[in-house]
């Protein structure tokens, strides 16, 4: 659309210099029409499409939430004449500018594999992910240091920043300290990270989905469950602990419970025999005798009567 409107206009231009849309261009003195001069208006119209062809001038326009900055290719200052910031519809020459946009909102970046060190030698694999957001105010400074666009930016030196962060601070942790600690290892790489991008950056949410080796692997995985089965065990002897003292506690009642009753019954055997006197004991045979006589057979049908005598009578 924009080069149509370029072209009429260079067009209009041409053709007016060349005075293609005159009447006067196309009818003689004596009012007849000279077709001959219309080669005006194809010139024009041919040396339109050229400049428009060959035309050096674009337009770019700024999206919100982006800083654009115009760059002059003329000049020196490590071959970055001059730098502006732009906003809007921005119309430039092509053969001696270049105009570059940066988003200032948040970013999210998530960068292929790599290779750490820990503390001790281990080498551990981490993939790791955050977010990043430009200090607008310094979008001019970043370019004149760096020289590159945001793609090449976050793949270079940001790259490198995060991923030097992240082995410095790995070289302080110990591979099983670095995934009891994650959350602290991560925290402290955010901090190491700032430190170093402050000036054109900020980073912020960092993961490393931090790998270990299969051999360290392994031993964490041995290491847990060593501590899982010392605390099983624990459980276990408290368990058992209490089951015992249960039954201690058990034993502790039920004997308690037959002292107890062992002396109800001593108490009623003694209570008992203090009240056996003799008279006593004559008196419980008489309530117990059903008044018959005892009677036996001894051969030859004869019988005889064992008679009781009571002492006193």
């Amino acid at each position: 659309m924009i080069g149509l409107i370029f072209f009429i206009i260079i067009f209009l231009i041409v053709g007016l210099m060349l005075r293609a849309f005159r009447k006067s261009t196309y009818v003689s003195d004596n009012g007849r029409i000279a077709v001959t001069n219309s080669w005006r208006i194809i010139v024009a119209a041919v040396v339109a499409l050229v400049i428009v062809v060959l035309n050096p001038v674009e337009v770019e326009r700024i999206d919100a939430g982006h800083v654009g900055i115009k760059v002059s290719n003329i000049g020196d200052n490590r071959g970055v004449g001059k730098t502006e910031y732009v906003t809007g519809w921005v119309f430039y020459n092509s053969w001696i500018s270049r105009i570059y946009e940066f988003p200032i909102h948040q970013q999210h970046i998530d960068f292929e594999e790599a290779d750490i060190v820990t503390k001790g030698g281990f080498r551990a694999t981490i993939k790791p992910s955050f977010n990043y957001s430009i200090n607008a105010g310094n979008v001019g400074n970043m370019f004149q240091n760096l020289r590159v666009g945001v793609k090449e930016m976050e793949q270079g030196w940001l790259k490198n920043a995060i991923i030097g962060s992240v082995n410095d601070v790995a070289n302080r942790y110990t591979v099983d300290s670095i995934f009891n600690h994650r959350e602290e290892f991560e925290s402290a790489i955010v901090t190491e990270c700032n430190k170093r991008v402050t000036q054109w950056f900020n980073v912020s949410q960092l993961r490393t989905n931090i790998v270990p080796p299969k051999e360290i692997s392994e031993s964490i995985v041995a290491k847990t469950r060593a501590i899982q089965e010392v605390q099983v065990a624990e459980n276990q002897r408290q368990v058992a602990v209490a089951e015992a003292e249960r039954k201690i506690a058990e034993a502790r009642g039920d004997s308690a419970k037959a002292v107890i009753e062992a002396a109800g019954r001593a108490e009623a055997i003694k209570k008992e025999q203090l009240s056996l006197t003799p008279l006593y004991i004559e008196y419980i045979k008489i309530q117990k005798w059903s008044g018959q006589v005892p009677t036996t057979v001894a051969g030859g049908n004869s019988s005889f009567l064992i008679g009781l005598d009571r002492k006193g009578d």
